[in-house]
């Protein structure tokens, strides 16, 4: 009986949905499908209304960029795509710029072979980081310098407070967090970071301003003592999206007065699709700079290849850090090389990229060992181990973001324009036995950061010259780079003697972020082309060794006005293709 009641009710319901279908005339149409975008305008509001006015639906207010993001199908998109006045973006992934983690040290099991193949007898206070001597970082903090009164912004994947990294100061009224604020973009922006579930925001934020000391007092971290903004916009697996990306630059433009931040750090990226000014990403990058922060961005882990620089170290203004790694010697500076992982330019624009490399290779950092990059190395972890290798340009970045906080305590005047020329006149490049460069300008910028020579400069204007950035946000004007490509497929510098590009400066040498309009040295119509193919063959053997002089100036040992030729692999044009890297997981260096 109650069979043959579930057949009658099922027989009616569906003559029920019969009946519905002939009245209207039409079969049942599933709903279309929706996809993100990022829409912009004259203002976020006209942005905001353009959405609304064909029926998308608004997710956040990207002010920062005079947009919204949104979710719109198909015949909506096309709609706002052939609107005047409004330009359409897809809502891009993006992603950390770190490599595999591998277990340092821990408490429980103590004379652990390290990564780098020495071992630790004693607690993880004993343990020496390297990184904050190889950069004169170290010598800095005995003298009182050490990013106090600066804040710093992580925009990452979270942060675990680890108390061996002491995320507090303590005074005499008790212990003050040196954690200003925090922000989760990633779960809707309506509360403070809770944790780092990735793991990768916690190992850049212990690189920059870890407060750790050993048993000897010297600090683990660049800027033991700054302050910290922490932004959250990437998930559990450190994927992101362009979207909720821009929605954190915009909260920290807006919120960089109340917390006086000075720095801003982005270790991770996409593979550029189109020419820098025309990336909303890059966009807001570019916004926080003219706002005055000075932005650190990660050059990219798609090296050796040429052009791999990635979204948002393709941005002529900020500071780009390629990665060194010290050869798992870390006191032995004399086989330090640059680490084969690095990315390296020319832009698509023609910008020298990055301009200065810092240590990147097997970098000891914090992280939560339940992280999910804690565990995806196969080795077993304990509950009590804190301290983890990663390697990548992420960690490069942050490095130099500590440097940076060094810089502002010790002259809190500096433009992010004046940091930017300070740290590239101080930088020392590779160089070999004969004195020529070890590697090309195209690989390691200016050279290695070099921290105490970049607190005591006093260079100024010698970078970002020729560029203009309230134009080029405008888009009143856009700017192209002196790197050209010959006939034989060598990239090389042009105009290095000229008066417009590469003017010396007295005991600095050459500075490399000298920019010029389009209109003035080639156009990309007649200028050059980048699909011609070369190789490696020819170039730098990897496995050499190369000093990094202190003493070296860049207007020593060789004439900048000859071509300066540069072998890689393919390059690719502005049509590129490739989807948005995520994460690049490369061996530790």
């Amino acid at each position: 009986m109650a069979r043959t009641n579930r057949r009658l009710a099922r027989s009616l319901i569906l003559a029920a949905l019969a009946g519905i279908g002939a009245l209207s005339g039409a079969s049942y149409a599933a709903p279309a499908t929706c996809a993100r975008y990022i829409v912009e305008a004259s203002s976020s509001a006209a942005a905001h209304q353009a959405v609304e006015r064909v029926g998308g639906k608004v997710e956040q207010e990207l002010e920062i960029i005079h947009g919204v993001s949104a979710q719109l199908d198909a015949a909506q998109a096309a709609v706002l795509r052939a609107s005047a006045g409004v330009r359409l973006y897809a809502d891009r992934s993006v992603g950390t710029r770190s490599t595999f983690a591998s277990t340092l040290v821990s408490n429980a099991s103590a004379g652990t072979p390290l990564t780098d193949g020495s071992a630790v007898s004693t607690p993880i206070y004993m343990y020496q980081t390297d990184y904050p001597a190889l950069v004169g970082a170290d010598t800095l903090q005995k003298a009182g310098i050490t990013g106090q009164g600066v804040t710093i912004a992580v925009l990452d994947t979270g942060l675990w407070q680890d108390p061996s990294q002491q995320y507090s100061t303590f005074t005499m009224f008790g212990p003050t967090s040196r954690i200003l604020a925090s922000i989760d973009v990633f779960n809707g922006g309506s509360g403070a970071v809770t944790g780092d579930p990735y793991g990768h925001g916690t190992h850049i934020t212990s690189i920059a301003a870890g407060g750790a000391v050993n048993m000897a007092g010297g600090y683990l971290g660049i800027a033991p003592k700054a302050n910290l903004v922490i932004v959250r916009a990437f998930d559990g697996v450190g994927a992101g999206r362009y979207s909720d990306v821009i929605a954190g630059l915009n909260w920290i433009v807006a919120n960089k007065a109340k917390y006086k931040i000075r720095v801003l750090n982005l270790s991770f990226g996409a593979t550029p699709q189109s020419d820098y000014w025309d990336d909303p990403l890059n966009q807001a990058v570019m916004a926080a700079w003219q706002a005055g922060i000075v932005v650190v961005a990660a050059a990219g882990n798609e090296g050796p290849t040429p052009m791999t620089i990635g979204v948002p170290g393709n941005v002529p203004y900020v500071i780009t850090a390629g990665a060194l790694t010290d050869n798992n010697t870390p006191y032995d500076g004399t086989d330090d090389r640059l680490a084969s992982f690095s990315s390296t330019g020319p832009t698509y624009e023609g910008f020298v990229k990055p301009e200065l490399v810092a240590p990147g290779g097997h970098m000891v950092g914090s992280q939560q060992s339940t992280s999910y990059l804690a565990n995806i190395d196969p080795g077993s972890m304990t509950v009590y181990q804190t301290l983890f290798t990663m390697s990548g340009t992420s960690q490069a970045a942050a490095v130099t973001t500590g440097v940076v906080a060094l810089m502002l305590q010790s002259d809190p005047t500096l433009t992010p324009d004046n940091v930017k020329c300070r740290l590239m006149a101080a930088a020392r490049p590779a160089i070999t036995s004969t004195g020529t460069l070890a590697y090309s300008v195209f690989q390691q910028g200016a050279g290695l950061i070099n921290a105490v020579d970049a607190v005591n400069s006093s260079a100024t204007g010698c970078a970002n010259v020729g560029l203009n950035i309230a134009a080029d946000l405008a888009g009143t004007a856009h700017f192209g780079g002196p790197a050209n490509q010959d006939a034989n497929g060598n990239y090389y510098l042009m105009d290095l003697g000229a008066s417009k590009w590469g003017t010396p400066l007295t005991g600095d040498g050459f500075t490399w972020s000298r920019g010029f309009t389009w209109s003035k040295g080639f156009t990309w119509s007649t200028g050059f082309t980048w699909s011609k193919g070369f190789t490696w063959s020819k170039g730098f053997t990897w496995s050499k060794a190369a000093t990094w002089t202190s003493g070296f100036t860049w207007s020593k040992g060789f004439t900048w006005s000859k071509s300066l030729p540069w072998w890689g692999t393919n390059g690719t044009g502005l049509t590129a293709t490739k989807p948005a890297s995520i994460v690049s997981w490369v061996p530790n260096q």
